[in-house]
């Protein structure tokens, strides 16, 4: 027969309470991380814009070079940071090209979306505020794509305490 599955005792709990919290540390560690990457996606995309595109035929063409780049900039950035702090432990702080190569992939439909965001938002919209929509569209693509691609909840059994089946 089939018995009701015993209530978590005290140490179950605790370890449960510990790793929510250590999560929600991370949560905080890559938001934080992200706004220092948002503001450098924005400078470096000014800088650019002004000082490395103006040779460029064409408004459009301007706009997505200088993003991309912006992007490069600020992908690169992100990933040092978050190998160093918020995912420390999993990364052994180092750096491998593979680890970089997922992360950069991981965030293309982000830049993509962005891109796209940004050379129609400047038809309607002063640049500056093209920009920052871009911006934040690229944290949603971005966010998304971590939550429900790169660091989705692996397969648990039911007896682990963080098991989907379990909440």
């Amino acid at each position: 027969m089939n018995q009701p599955p015993e209530a978590p005792g005290y140490l179950d709990r605790l370890i449960l309470t510990l790793r929510r919290q250590v999560l929600m540390l991370k949560a905080i560690s890559f938001a934080m991380i992200g706004v220092i990457n948002a503001a450098i996606d924005f400078g470096v995309f000014l800088f650019a814009l002004h000082f490395v595109t103006p040779s460029l035929p064409g408004e459009q063409l301007r706009l997505v070079v200088a993003n991309v780049l912006a992007w490069m900039v600020a992908v690169s950035g992100s990933y040092v940071m978050n190998s160093y702090v918020t995912f420390a432990a999993e990364s052994g702080r180092k750096l491998t090209a593979r680890a970089y190569l997922a992360f950069v992939a991981s965030g293309i439909l982000g830049v993509i979306a962005s891109t796209a965001t940004l050379v129609v938002g400047a038809i309607h919209l002063p640049v500056i505020a093209a920009k920052l929509l871009a911006i934040a569209v690229g944290f949603v693509v971005n966010f998304s794509m971590s939550h429900f691609v790169v660091f989705r909840p692996r397969n648990q059994s039911p007896a682990d305490p963080d098991s989907p089946a379990r909440r």
